[in-house]
């Protein structure tokens, strides 16, 4: 019995050209992501000096963790995370329950004016949160609410983008399961729970990633609220500990602050990393009808 030998094809100078490319593209963009948070810690680890010096090492003589139980201390940071992670959870927990029905209805359910209706809530993506902010705050003063936790939370009660997101992930849902859940006496609600939200799954999750990381970075918002440093967010606590410095700001203090309240964003992240692509993407095979 003989043996054909086959070779292998070779690879051509172009792809090899076009792959090196591409990682020389992904290693800059990689690079310039992670370079301010090297920078960040850094600072905070390193000895005090002229941090904006472009003679700077970009590696510290010295490594030291004095500036971030100072930071934790003069920003007042045990508070401001509190109030922080509260808000954000009762933020995502309510634009979840605002946007999965809302979702639902508009990618699942038949009725008259849904595309209409589902035009408006994408043209309201078009307005800038600075030309709400003013209504809201004049309406939440209006009912007693400033500075209080509770005026933090309820001008984000939904989400037209976390809308958006969840129908155009739903419309994926083949239409024959749904309506093979309508044939064995599921209701509309029961569909809901029964099929939908557990094939929704990523998406629901991608959402309340960003609806977190989102709520506990704003700044606009807390900075007219809150008025008073015991509800202030993390964001706003930092504004505050370079206010109070008077002048020129210790920049290890500073970023060993910036640090600590990026610790809870990167724990969620890292906790849904897996789900947000599939989330993004969509991985359903049925259509729009």
């Amino acid at each position: 019995m003989s043996v054909v030998s086959r070779a292998h094809p070779a690879i051509s100078p172009g792809r090899i050209v076009s792959t090196g490319l591409r990682w020389a593209f992904l290693a800059v963009g990689i690079g310039g992501a992670f370079l301010p948070f090297w920078w960040m810690l850094r600072t905070a680890v390193g000895p005090p000096q002229n941090v904006l010096g472009l003679s700077s090492s970009p590696l510290p003589s010295d490594v030291g963790f004095a500036a971030f139980p100072r930071a934790f201390e003069a920003a007042g940071l045990g508070p401001a995370l509190a109030t922080g992670i509260g808000v954000s959870i009762a933020i995502t927990f309510l634009q979840l329950a605002t946007a999965i029905p809302a979702a639902y209805a508009l990618g699942c359910l038949r009725f008259r004016g849904r595309a209409v209706l589902f035009a408006v809530i994408l043209a309201t993506l078009l307005v800038p949160p600075q030309i709400t902010a003013i209504p809201n705050y004049v309406t939440i003063s209006a009912v007693g609410l400033a500075d209080t936790r509770a005026g933090l939370v309820l001008p984000f009660m939904t989400n037209a983008a976390g809308i958006f997101l969840l129908r155009q992930y739903m419309i994926t849902i083949p239409p024959a399961l749904l309506e093979a859940a309508r044939m064995d006496g599921l209701g509309t609600w029961r569909t809901l729970r029964a099929i939908v939200l557990p094939l929704s799954t990523p998406a629901i999750a991608t959402v309340a990633t960003f609806s977190f990381l989102l709520s506990f970075n704003e700044y606009l918002w807390p900075l007219l609220v809150a008025r008073s440093p015991g509800i202030a967010t993390p964001p706003l606590a930092l504004a505050n500990l370079v206010s109070a410095s008077g002048g020129f700001p210790d920049f290890a203090q500073l970023s060993a602050a910036a640090l600590i309240i990026s610790l809870p964003t990167l724990f969620v992240f890292i906790l849904a990393q897996r789900r947000l692509a599939a989330g993004i993407t969509g991985t359903g095979v049925g259509a729009e009808g």
